[in-house]
């Protein structure tokens, strides 16, 4: 199968803003650079969903329909091994912090709806929105496979209306739940579907997308109408920004996101960004330490941990030919 190099490049990136922001806010105290934090899981959710949807289009183009089982087992060991060696360590080191329901939020990947999760199981609330898209939307694709696109269109329509009814009503944690956020993975399947229909992208327009995703993250929601503002009118837009940069990578892939190291770092992503948290929110570390050693724990665990586990997939599985353009490392 090829690779496009350049979406390995993105998640370098996204994994970069991820370190980038969660180790200055807690150590600088910066909102600001947070939310480029928050940027970066944007864009894993986008891709994600771009990447996804991808492969269970052209396997339904191919096979007619779409093998959920074969899915939910590809998805295991892509998964599983390395963020249950992470949960493994931290339980260890950590267990007298722990409480049950933090323990089995963490294992149902139900974390991102634990508002109370200590800050060693923070990061998780992401895995748990991965998790429970890749349990939702085979099935409804597959079940509703002409009406996918409006199905995704009112995903978009509707998640920010149930965080303002969430706000409240309260509801603590509600940025992180899956239903909050769902909007991000519905414009990443979105590109999928229209993918080949979307016309080039100017430049103009580009720099406007790029303008939007630096700009848009400062922008803060301190008050009813500014909350307002950000999930109807600057989030969306951030979401179409980054889809339309997404798509701009893939056609044209910049030479930058294509140099060997950048690429690496982007294959590793996964691990790297599990085991970031206990580097980017560990007092007292040095800058050196927060950017290098999340990267070499990272590492190690890709080599000896992921690796292996795809391996052993490849192993009981046969693939199925479809002539993907992208199927990307683990997926």
């Amino acid at each position: 199968m090829n690779r496009i190099p350049s979406l390995d490049g993105l998640r370098a990136v996204s994994i970069l803003l991820v370190i980038f922001g969660h180790f200055t806010f807690e150590h600088w105290k910066s909102v600001i650079a947070l939310s480029y934090g928050i940027l970066g899981v944007r864009f894993f959710f986008i891709i994600s969903g771009y990447l996804i949807t991808s492969l269970l289009l052209q396997e339904n183009s191919k096979a007619g329909t779409i093998n959920l089982s074969r899915f939910y087992f590809r998805r295991a060991f892509r998964i599983f091994p390395a963020a249950i060696v992470y949960m493994g360590f931290v339980f260890t080191i950590y267990w007298s912090q722990l409480r049950w329901y933090d323990l089995a939020a963490s294992v149902l990947y139900i974390a991102n709806f634990d508002p109370l999760r200590p800050w060693f199981l923070g990061h998780l609330w992401s895995l748990g929105v991965e998790e429970q898209f890749y349990l939702l939307w085979p099935g409804v694709l597959k079940k509703w496979y002409a009406r996918r696109v409006p199905i995704l269109v009112a995903i978009v329509l509707l998640a920010p209306c149930y965080s303002v009814l969430a706000y409240l009503l309260k509801v603590p944690g509600v940025s992180s739940t899956f239903p909050a956020v769902a909007d991000n993975l519905a414009v990443g399947c979105l590109l999928a579907i229209f993918f080949e229909r979307i016309p080039e992208i100017k430049l103009r327009y580009l720099c406007i997308m790029v303008t939007a995703v630096i700009l848009i993250p400062r922008f803060t929601a301190d008050s009813k109408w500014h909350t307002l503002t950000a999930l109807f009118l600057l989030w969306p837009l951030l979401y179409v920004s980054i889809a339309g940069i997404t798509l701009h990578v893939i056609r044209k892939p910049p030479r930058i996101l294509n140099t060997a190291p950048v690429v690496w770092l982007g294959r590793i992503s996964y691990s790297v960004y599990l085991w970031q948290q206990l580097f980017s929110f560990t007092p007292k570390i040095e800058p050196w330490y927060w950017s290098a050693l999340p990267v070499l724990v990272g590492s190690a665990s890709y080599y000896f941990v992921e690796k292996p586990s795809l391996r052993l997939r490849e192993l009981r599985t046969q693939p199925l030919r479809i002539g993907l353009s992208y199927y990307p490392s683990g997926d």
